[in-house]
């Protein structure tokens, strides 16, 4: 019976430690961040996968809305090039996380700072897949606005 209840509690124990895959998706997105905040773009490599599509919903010249597309090496190299002396910071305000097998949705609110500056808020969504037991990033588009911000 000794044995029986040391079973038990070791697997509540496991039970309690293990993390959903909504919580894993979380985490792939708050380390992501971490990684985009440190300009680790090393990091960033294992987090998104090569073929990675990055869009920003935007406007044109014209003023309308518009689909902004960006290269995947552009990006890591952007975020690598920005001066020590520019502090930026994506601060996440919401999180929406959907999951259905290998592939999971982060709807992701955000405020955006530059040198304790507002400068925009929107939403990241997040399409990931889960690649060998971990959650990649396949492809990301973003808002962006000065407006209806909750700042």
């Amino acid at each position: 019976m000794k044995h029986m209840l040391i079973i038990v509690i070791s697997l509540m124990g496991i039970i309690g430690n293990a993390q959903t895959e909504e919580q894993l998706v979380q985490n792939t997105v708050t380390t992501f961040f971490d990684a985009f905040h440190a300009q680790d773009s090393t990091q960033l490599k294992t987090m998104m996968s090569e073929d990675m599509v990055l869009q920003t919903i935007g406007r044109n010249k014209e003023g309308k809305p518009a689909v902004i597309h960006e290269d995947y090496h552009k990006f890591l190299a952007s975020i690598v090039s920005i001066p020590e002396t520019t502090k930026f910071e994506e601060r996440l305000t919401s999180f929406d996380i959907k999951v259905d097998g290998p592939m999971a949705n982060a709807w992701v609110g955000y405020e955006f700072y530059v040198n304790e500056n507002f400068s925009h808020c929107g939403v990241n969504s997040f399409q990931l897949f889960k690649d060998e037991g971990k959650w990649k990033i396949i492809y990301l588009v973003d808002t962006r606005r000065k407006k209806g911000c909750k700042s």
